[in-house]
């Protein structure tokens, strides 16, 4: 079959180099963007009488009978088209003949390809943003409905101070609020109406590119063209942005891993979110959590294939720029899917309130408590942390617990010691004196959840709005 390109060439395109040179196999998930693109694009041509009103409109309803047949899985491919753009624009051709061909007038596949690649990531940005914050108030349900539940809050894995566990859940939720954030701010990177700029030097046709840009829900137009065909910024944003959020994604998998183990044993997973094992009948494996884990690797090398890819490339269009979506697809796929099955095993999984609270009280987690009780008598912190730290080391060797000491146990370290020292050893009355805020008292978690409550209401604005 000819190329519509291929008037100076002799020869056809090698069979190998076709296939090696198309990417048709990937970018025909861009057919609605390709023909939303065209029917503006043919739409504004009738406008500025570059092309007659009748002809636009030929063209506009072949390019609708052409998404019909994609609608309908009937729509055939043909690799030596190479790319969907030109797939669309043969196909259009045999429908209504050589008018078709005055739909590329005043543009070029650079900077339809551009166009195509920027709607498709607003649209798919939406969906990611949804199940992030549907995610979020997954995390915030799972905090309310355990506000009474203390467990063991962790430095260097090592039990620390005893926390809410709605507490902990939070600190999961605020990092997705960034998440949501960059998100964000990659949509409005993408939301620059490209076309128009030709193949790198716009165009001498009379077009209105505004005109096109509120067609297609566009807030701004592009500035240069030559920055316009070349620029995947937009694109490398939403990888970085897929990547740090996959950081945040792969840190609660980690926890689920730990805290499903029988030596943690915080958490259960549901049967539906875990799998067995093909000769350890006992096994109840979290493979989804270590899926999770598994792919952020691979979102991470998607990053840094972009980078590489885009790394000394001349201005402007280079084909080097075809590899850019197979990285971000792949990417899509995998984090939209990632998304749903975390909202899934978080909503489903039960949480061992006994065994956290247990837990809690272990490994003088209250021992701050005590170094600030002193500070509160009149110690400077320093000599507090001291003689704290004398009473844990003595604890350790005679194989005790703060709550086994009695009141000239404690005076024997310090003078300061007083019979009210065993209010500051429970768990619970640690947890209710970190009033602070942002602290992980229930009156400070509550006042995270009227925050997070605004922050979910602002994003569904958001998502309806664009």
């Amino acid at each position: 079959m000819s190329k519509l390109w291929g008037g100076r060439f002799d020869k056809n395109t090698d069979k190998v180099v076709e296939e090696f040179t198309a990417s048709l196999p990937f970018d025909c998930r861009l057919y609605k963007e390709d023909i939303a693109g065209s029917i503006a694009h043919v739409k504004m041509l009738a406008k500025c009488k570059i092309l007659p009103d009748e002809e636009a409109e030929q063209i506009a309803e072949g390019l609708r009978e052409i998404e019909r047949e994609f609608e309908a899985d009937r729509f055939s491919f043909d690799l030596a088209d190479e790319d969907i753009h030109m797939s669309i624009e043969r196909t259009l051709m045999q429908k209504i003949g050589p008018v078709g061909g005055k739909l590329h007038t005043a543009r070029s596949r650079n900077d339809q390809v551009a166009l195509d690649m920027r709607m498709y990531i607003k649209k798919e940005i939406k969906i990611v943003c949804e199940l992030i914050t549907s995610l979020k108030q997954t995390l915030m349900a799972g905090a309310r409905d355990n506000i009474d539940v203390i467990m063991p809050g962790y430095t260097h894995m090592q039990r620390a101070q005893p926390i809410l566990f709605a507490h902990h859940q939070m600190a999961h939720f605020f990092s997705l609020q960034r998440d949501f954030d960059r998100f964000k701010l990659c949509f409005d990177r993408a939301d620059v109406m490209p076309l128009g700029s030709g193949a790198l030097a716009g165009t001498s046709f009379p077009i209105d590119r505004e005109f096109v840009a509120k067609e297609l829900g566009f807030s701004r137009i592009s500035e240069n063209s030559l920055d316009a065909v070349s620029d995947r910024d937009f694109l490398l944003e939403f990888q970085f942005a897929a990547s740090l959020m996959m950081v945040h994604l792969s840190r609660i998998a980690e926890e689920l891993v730990l805290w499903s183990t029988q030596e943690f044993g915080f958490v259960e997973l549901d049967d539906s979110y875990t799998t067995g094992s093909s000769i350890m009948p006992q096994k109840k494996n979290p493979d989804v959590a270590e899926l999770i884990r598994g792919k952020t690797g691979r979102t991470f090398g998607n990053l840094l294939a972009l980078l590489t890819t885009l790394k000394a490339l001349p201005l402007a269009y280079n084909r080097d720029l075809q590899e850019d979506k197979e990285v971000v697809f792949d990417t899509l796929d995998n984090l939209k899917l990632l998304l749903s099955t975390l909202i899934g095993m978080l909503s489903t999984m039960q949480i061992n309130k006994v065994r956290m609270e247990e837990s809690a009280g272990g490994g003088f987690s209250t021992a701050t408590d005590l170094a600030d009780y002193l500070v509160k008598k009149g110690l400077s912190f320093r000599e507090a942390h001291e003689v704290v730290g004398a009473i844990v080391k003595n604890c350790i060797s005679d194989d005790l617990v703060f709550e086994q000491l009695k009141l000239d146990d404690f005076k024997r370290f310090s003078s300061f010691f007083e019979s009210d020292v065993f209010d500051v050893l429970d768990a619970r009355s640690s947890v209710e004196s970190r009033a602070s805020y942002g602290g992980t008292s229930s009156t400070s978690v509550k006042r995270q959840f009227q925050v997070a409550q605004q922050i979910i209401a602002d994003e569904k604005a958001w998502i309806q709005l664009k």
